[in-house]
């Protein structure tokens, strides 16, 4: 089984690349973020001609999520259950047995503005619902957009980025309390290359550079994680011409 995040940064611009990306790696879920589009809009038609069912749960301008599968998914939630949100930021499918949670995390733009408590409450309430959802479904997926790089190995300047978005002790103090309720970091399973980042800045020439975070990631629940045969990041994919600032990640399971 081949599970994959992915922030498209506008699926009416990446739509093509996203086409062809399906039609090469063939994943059996793949969750979107930022697809930046009302549901209205949504491209289901072409991506249903493309193999796949597609869930999506849409807000214009900003934000939207998605859930494409090779199986119709089931149990489909749309934000975290229970906590009020007008953002389009999360949702939720069982495909194949495994619940799979797509979310687009809060970036929280800096550690003393209001964005930052909104992302703070907005990972409490998460981190709650994801709990009851690992006492429902043993096998479950987290992945998506966390805007969080969990350790200095995952920031291209340690000392630059000390405090700053994405790598306060707030944050990453959040990530290790999803990683306590029985989840693992799937990236972190395996021996990875030094320097791998799943975001590089548009400016300043940041992938030709090479100075990028990782902030996209894949937690697996004690359930599966014997099953994790690989986990990479797509790398290549950030290549493309008008490409995404992020590149996909994907995990296999066996």
């Amino acid at each position: 089984m081949k599970l994959a995040t992915w922030n498209v940064n506008s699926l009416a611009v990446r739509l093509p690349q996203l086409l062809d990306w399906l039609a090469v790696h063939q994943p059996d879920a793949v969750v979107l973020q930022e697809t930046k589009l009302t549901d209205d809009k949504f491209p289901h038609a072409v991506l249903t001609e493309a193999g796949y069912h597609p869930q999506w749960f849409g807000q214009k301008t900003y934000n939207g999520v998605a859930l494409l599968s090779r199986e119709p998914a089931q149990d489909i939630a749309k934000n975290i259950v229970g906590v009020e949100d007008e953002q389009a930021r999360l949702i939720a499918g069982t495909v194949g047995g495994v619940r799979v949670i797509g979310g687009y995390f809060p970036n929280g733009q800096a550690p003393d503005s209001d964005k930052f408590v909104y992302k703070m409450r907005w990972l409490d309430g998460l981190r709650a619902w994801v709990a009851s959802e690992l006492a429902r479904h043993p096998q479950l997926v987290l992945m998506g957009d966390f805007n969080i790089a969990p350790e200095d190995r995952d920031v291209y300047d340690p000392v630059a980025w000390a405090g700053q978005i994405h790598c306060t002790p707030e944050e990453r103090a959040h990530f290790r309390e999803l990683l306590a309720l029985g989840l693992h970091d799937a990236f972190r399973l395996f021996e990875q290359p030094p320097k791998s980042w799943s975001w590089w800045d548009y400016r300043n020439l940041a992938f030709r550079k090479n100075q990028g975070l990782r902030i996209d990631h894949i937690l697996v629940s004690d359930a599966l994680k014997s099953r994790v045969t690989a986990c990479t990041i797509d790398k290549p994919t950030r290549k493309n011409e008008r490409p995404s600032d992020h590149a996909p990640v994907i995990v296999e399971l066996s």
